[in-house]
This record gives structure tokens, C-alpha cells and sequence, in this order.
């Protein structure tokens, strides 16, 4: 983590955000906390941080609806905080567009090394753009066409995309995308599921036949540049 990394802290919960924005001071960064969503959706919007931390339960504006919004404006990356830990709370964090999903109680520890994985990945030096069928993309400023159209996705869907399409016709397992997208040793699978899901729903003429992104049932997905429906 560089020194003078900016994180915004939004947490109803004065001890949580406290004790995180401490510890993440501690680091070298610049912290800014908000006790709810409306405040900090003023703030943000006006000058972007380098990574969210959003509580889903806030009073007013809640975590979902202000993820939403910055989603639609940036692809920050964006860790969700939460005590819904339960496995279609983790699934409805990521659809709002959550790039990971931390649930309380929660180790400093745990916190600090996500952050720091979001935040490699989107300071990561890229490569030369490149075309994959009709897809043309632009690793320096992480961007995606289709045909003329360009593509919005997130820091994650980006990265999950981008690994795809390097490795096309190759069935992947959603193991091996927790590990080589992810960085994750284990973890819930369904995190794939749902990103698969946001992915095809913006690259595919129509996400129920898919032309592109392909479940192998019981092995996991493949990706073609042909654009022939399953």
C-alpha cells in the first residue's frame, strides 16, 4: 500500500469505524468516515477515494443503494463491511456491485491484506491493448469494447474478463478462478457465480442463450470468441 492511499470509511457503527480508520491511518492512509450513505454519496461523488469500505446496513441511503450509485459513476474498488454474512447476503453485496465482502466480526489483519489485494489490482502497471474476436480491450485504462460499444465494468468483472479471454476454449473451474482471479486459496464459489452472472448480462447479446461465456455443467466455464450460442 502506497503511503497517502485514499480510503473512505462508510460505517453507522462509531467503533468499527473508528478502530478501522485508525488502523488504516497506521498504514499511510488518508481516511475519510461517514456515519451514512447520503453524506458520503455528496462527498465521494465529488472527489473518488482509491477504495470504498461500505457498511451495508446505514441509515438513510443504505450500502446497497450507494454502492449502486458509484458503481454506475467509477469501478473503485469496493469492500463490503457487514454482519449479513449469510450466503444470499454475500450474493445480493456482490450484484450492487461490492468487489469483495467481508462479514462481522472481522479481524484488522483480514481487512488490511483485502485492501490491499483490491488495491494491487487496481494499480497493477498493464499491458498493451489487444483484440479477442470482437472484443478489443485497453489494459492501461482497463477498458472493454464490443464492436463500437464500449463496455462499463467493474474492477472485478474487468479482471474476470480479462482472464477469460487469455484463456479461450479452456474449461475453468470456479476454483481456479477464486485462485488465479481472486488470489484466494478457498473461499465461497458463489462469489464466481455471481460475477459470471454481472459479466455475461453486460458482454452477451443475450445473457439467457450466451454466445461467449459457456457453463460447463459440474466443471465450470468456458469461454469462446466464436460467437456461436450454446
Amino acid at each position: 500500500m502506497q503511503a497517502g492511499t485514499r480510503v473512505a470509511i462508510v460505517e453507522d457503527d462509531p467503533a468499527v469505524r473508528t478502530v478501522v480508520a485508525d488502523h488504516l491511518r497506521a498504514a499511510g492512509c488518508e481516511v475519510q468516515q461517514f456515519a451514512d450513505g447520503a453524506d458520503a454519496w455528496q462527498a465521494i461523488r465529488e472527489r473518488m477515494p482509491d477504495l470504498l469500505i461500505l457498511d451495508r446496513m446505514l441509515p438513510g441511503l443504505d450500502g446497497d443503494e450507494l454502492a449502486v450509485r458509484i458503481r454506475a459513476i467509477s469501478s473503485v474498488p469496493i469492500i463490503m463491511l457487514t454482519a449479513l454474512d449469510g450466503l444470499e447476503h454475500r450474493i445480493e453485496g456482490l450484484e450492487h456491485g461490492a468487489d469483495d465482502y467481508l462479514g462481522k466480526p472481522f479481524s484488522l489483519r483480514e481487512l488490511q491484506l483485502r485492501v490491499n489485494a483490491q488495491l494491487r489490482r487496481s494499480s497493477a502497471v498493464a499491458p498493451l491493448g489487444f483484440t479477442a474476436g470482437r472484443f478489443r480491450v485497453d489494459p492501461e485504462h482497463r477498458r472493454v469494447w464490443s464492436g463500437e460499444r464500449e463496455i462499463a465494468l467493474t474492477t472485478r468483472e474487468y479482471e474476470l474478463f480479462l482472464y477469460l479471454v487469455r484463456n479461450p476454449d479452456r474449461v475453468v473451474s470456479r476454483e481456479e478462478i477464486l485462485r488465479e482471479v481472486w488470489q484466494w486459496g478457498f473461499g465461497d464459489a458463489s462469489t464466481v457465480t455471481v460475477h459470471v452472472r454481472r459479466l455475461r448480462e453486460k458482454i452477451e447479446p443475450d445473457p439467457r442463450i450466451p454466445s461467449f461465456l459457456h457453463t460447463e455443467w459440474g466443471a465450470g466455464y468456458r469461454f469462446t470468441l466464436q460467437e456461436v450460442p450454446a
